[in-house]
C-alpha cells in the first residue's frame, strides 16, 4: 500500500482530531501526521518513539517504507537541513532512503487507550504487583473497572489527558515499592523518587511526558492524590508537591511514553498485518 494509505489505516486508532482539539482549546502546539511523504510503497514499518539516525538505519535494514514515531520528526520550523544535525540529519536520511515518516504525538497522548491512559494502567499494575496481587496486564482495556477522574476531556472522542485514580482498590502501598514495581512494568532505569523511605500512598495522579505543570498539580491536589507521577519536573512544581506531603515518582520522559507507544505498535501490527505489512519495534534503551 502507498504511504498515504498506510497513514489512513492507522490514523483512526489515534485520530488527528485529538491533536487539533488539544491545540485549539488549550493553546498548545503540535505537528502530527504524515510529515515526510515519499509517495512510496509501504510493505514494512518501524515504530520508534523518536526519529533518529539509528531508527532510519533499522528501517533501511528491513526494507521498511515507513517509520512511525510518537515525537514529531519535524516539530518547529526547519530553516536549514544538515546531515550533521540530529534532527535534520535523520529527516534527510529518511528522505534519501525513500522512507516516509508518520508522527502521532498529542493525538496519541490523548486518544482513548493512548499513551496517557496506558501510563495510568501501568501505575495500577505496578501497585498490584507491589502488593503481590494479580493484575490484568497491558491488554486489559477495562483495567478491571477502575474509576478515574480526567483532567482534560475531548469532544472528539472518549480519550483524555491527566488522570487521578485509586491504587489497587485504594489499598496503601509504599512509595518506594511502587517506584520499584513501576520500573519493572515500564522497564525504566533512571526513575527518581522524592519521598520518605516509609511514605505510604493509595491514590495517584499521572501525566505522560512532561505533563506536570501548575494545572496538573492543582488537579492532583483537588482529586486527593498522594503520589504524583510524570517526567521532566520543573523545580517549583516538584517543591510544591513535596511541600504538600505528596510523593513524586519521575520516570524518564522516554519510559513514561514508550510503554503506551509499544501498546499502540502492537495494535497497529495486528491491523496492518492482515494487509501484509510487517511491523517492528525500535527501542532506545539508553533513554529508559
Amino acid at each position: 500500500m502507498k504511504s498515504t494509505e498506510f497513514f489512513n489505516l492507522i490514523e483512526p486508532i489515534a485520530p488527528i482530531a485529538y491533536s487539533k482539539e488539544f491545540c485549539s482549546r488549550y493553546g498548545a502546539y503540535d505537528n502530527s501526521g504524515l510529515l515526510i511523504d515519499c509517495g512510496n510503497e509501504v510493505r514494512a514499518a518501524v515504530f520508534a518513539l523518536d526519529l533518529s539516525a539509528a531508527a532510519v538505519e533499522k528501517a533501511a535494514k528491513i526494507g521498511a517504507g515507513a517509520i512511525v514515531t510518537h515525537h514529531p520528526a519535524i516539530y518547529s520550523k526547519l530553516s536549514s537541513l544538515s546531515a550533521a544535525d540530529e534532527t535534520g540529519g535523520a529527516v534527510l536520511a529518511a528522505a534519501r532512503a525513500g522512507i516516509s515518516v508518520i508522527s502521532m504525538h498529542l493525538n496519541l497522548d490523548a486518544a482513548e487507550d493512548g499513551i496517557d491512559e496506558c501510563l495510568a494502567r501501568a501505575v495500577r499494575q505496578a501497585a498490584r504487583d507491589a502488593l503481590g496481587e494479580p493484575g490484568c496486564g497491558a491488554d486489559c482495556n477495562a483495567d478491571c473497572g477502575a474509576a478515574e477522574e480526567k483532567m482534560l476531556d475531548f469532544a472528539c472522542g472518549n480519550g483524555g489527558y491527566g488522570r487521578a485514580y485509586d491504587l489497587a482498590g485504594g489499598k496503601e502501598v509504599s512509595a518506594a515499592a511502587l517506584k520499584l514495581s513501576l520500573d519493572r512494568v515500564l522497564t525504566g532505569k533512571h526513575t527518581l523518587l522524592y519521598a520518605s523511605a516509609y511514605k505510604k500512598v493509595k491514590r495517584a495522579a499521572s501525566f505522560c511526558g512532561a505533563g506536570a505543570d501548575e494545572e496538573a498539580l492543582a488537579f492532583a491536589v483537588k482529586n486527593g492524590a498522594d503520589v504524583l507521577i510524570s517526567s521532566d519536573f520543573k523545580h517549583h512544581i516538584l517543591k510544591e508537591a513535596v511541600s504538600r506531603g505528596m510523593a513524586v515518582i519521575a520516570p524518564t520522559h522516554y519510559a513514561s511514553e514508550s510503554y503506551g507507544f509499544e501498546q499502540f505498535y502492537l495494535k497497529v501490527k495486528k491491523i496492518v498485518g492482515t494487509a501484509g505489512v510487517v511491523c517492528e519495534y525500535f527501542e532506545n534503551s539508553v533513554l529508559l
